[in-house]
């Protein structure tokens, strides 16, 4: 055999992702040093505030996270092992089992990197090196420098912003910036369940918990528009810039064929809506709150197309965000425009960023976001990041060709984590890898020019410059 075939980069090298000189000097030159700007994650901000100690890597690294859990799932592993009444370690030891077959997912560069980043462990994780391993990392996570803050510190983490109910009572948000340790902690309005009308049940909850904050009684809809209003304030005060929401879709009426008050009742009686009644109670509402958000100087978030929650017998045993979610098929476009456009007209459209997750709508979505730029904001409307099931290499280069072709990627806010692990950072690092790559190869095959302070600085911008003017934390 020619010896030339077994020439191979060194796995998780240095160069890891560079597969050219440009895109290497890039990314060691302006990316690898920039700060961190977690603008949209589901951490737990009480870890923040009380600098968690974790008991072993299981806590830190398998609780929550369904990637890992579809993953073992999969490969035929007992639910016992994944969220069932095994100990830690034997659910550890499963993990450990899964990942060689992880192989060509990103879940196999995601956990080595963590293992390098986090405890400079360079081994693979096997069954063979599992106990090993189980017990560095566990050991090292009882010191000082790796409870929740030393970790976000190692990754160089500026700013966090969780993902909160417009019911919490943000007190932990409020103890960590007391403490002023560790990266910037900001709340996000994630109002979902305040138009979650489709279980009626559920929903007539949720509001005597927004009375019960709120101090307002909601017997009428706009005396819900009132309670939110004030949590939005309330919000405001403590530091929140940025709303998020979680949509099949969004909704558009050109005219309103129902009365929102008499849904309202409807509702608060017990009454199911029908389909379009719930798509039109969630445009108006959205329509209400966006408005809100435009007054206060907001950014919205809108994380359109996953289908969730396919599967009843796991759902109904686990719950939900548990691993059961799926790319969605729905249609986008039209109903897009036309919300984005009802706000526009009034100019009360915020800056906004939107997701998608079908890959299928990665064109229709970077156009979208040049309908509304009107050149009052670098990038006001902006092309989300690669999320969820396209936050690995191959989508991530989709988004950046697509945002490249059809918009301005220098104008970019760059990556996010989605993630429930403190141990997630290096995503930033794996996307940042991609993009430099990208570049780089531009300028390898006489695509762009080889101007390293030209490419470098918008390299560094998308990296974490775009993000800090654009969100312009306090």
């Amino acid at each position: 055999m020619d010896n030339s075939v077994l020439k191979q980069q060194k796995f998780l090298s240095e160069d890891f992702l560079l597969q050219n000189e440009f895109g290497r000097l890039l990314y060691h030159n302006h990316a690898a040093h920039q700060p961190i700007i977690d603008y949209h994650c589901h951490l737990s901000p009480q870890a923040i505030a009380d600098n968690h100690t974790f008991a072993n890597i299981s806590q830190s690294w398998l609780a929550g996270d369904h990637y890992k859990w579809r993953a073992m799932r999969t490969l035929g592993i007992n639910e016992k092992y994944i969220t069932g009444s095994a100990s830690d370690e034997q659910k550890f030891q499963k993990w450990a089992a899964t990942v060689p077959y992880t192989l060509r997912n990103p879940l196999f560069h995601w956990t080595h990197l963590e293992l390098q980043r986090y405890f400079d462990i360079d081994q693979l994780l096997t069954t063979n090196t599992a106990q090993e391993i189980y017990q560095e990392t566990t050991a090292k996570l009882q010191t000082q420098d790796y409870r929740v803050i030393g970790l976000t510190k190692k990754m160089n983490v500026e700013v966090i912003c969780t993902t909160d109910d417009p019911t919490d009572d943000l007190a932990h948000h409020i103890k960590a910036k007391n403490q002023g340790d560790g990266p910037k902690l900001y709340p996000t309005f994630r109002p979902d369940k305040a138009y979650a009308v489709e279980n009626s049940k559920t929903y007539t909850k949720y509001l005597s918990q927004l009375e019960s904050v709120s101090g307002i009684m909601i017997s009428r809809y706009s005396d819900l528009l009132q309670a939110l209003a004030q949590r939005i304030d309330f919000f405001h005060n403590h530091g929140c810039r940025l709303s998020d929401h979680g949509l099949e879709q969004l909704y558009y009426f050109e005219s309103d064929p129902y009365d929102i008050e008499n849904l309202f009742k409807k509702v608060l009686t017990g009454q199911q809506l029908d389909v379009a009644e719930v798509q039109y109670f969630k445009f108006r509402t959205l329509v209400s709150l966006s408005k809100m958000y435009h007054s206060k100087g907001w950014t919205q978030q809108f994380h359109l197309g996953a289908l969730r929650n396919t599967n009843e017998r796991m759902l109904s045993k686990l719950g939900p965000d548990t691993g059961f979610d799926s790319i969605g098929d729905f249609s986008q476009a039209r109903a897009l425009a036309g919300f984005l456009n009802l706000l526009d007209k009034t100019d009360q459209l915020s800056q906004t960023i939107l997701y998608n997750l079908n890959p299928a709508d990665n064109e229709v979505f970077a156009t979208m976001t040049g309908n509304f730029n009107d050149g009052s904001v670098k990038g006001k409307v902006q092309y989300g990041s690669g999320w969820w099931f396209l936050d690995q290499k191959d989508g991530m280069e989709k988004q950046i060709n697509a945002l490249s072709n059809m918009g301005m990627l220098s104008c970019f806010v760059g990556m996010l984590t989605d993630s429930r692990s403190f141990l997630s950072f290096p995503r930033h690092e794996y996307f940042r890898r991609t993009l430099c790559n990208l570049i780089g190869r531009d300028v390898a095959n006489g695509e762009l020019p080889a101007d390293e302070a030209w490419l470098g600085k918008i390299v560094s911008d998308i990296c974490y410059h775009n993000a800090k003017n654009y969100f312009k934390f306090g």
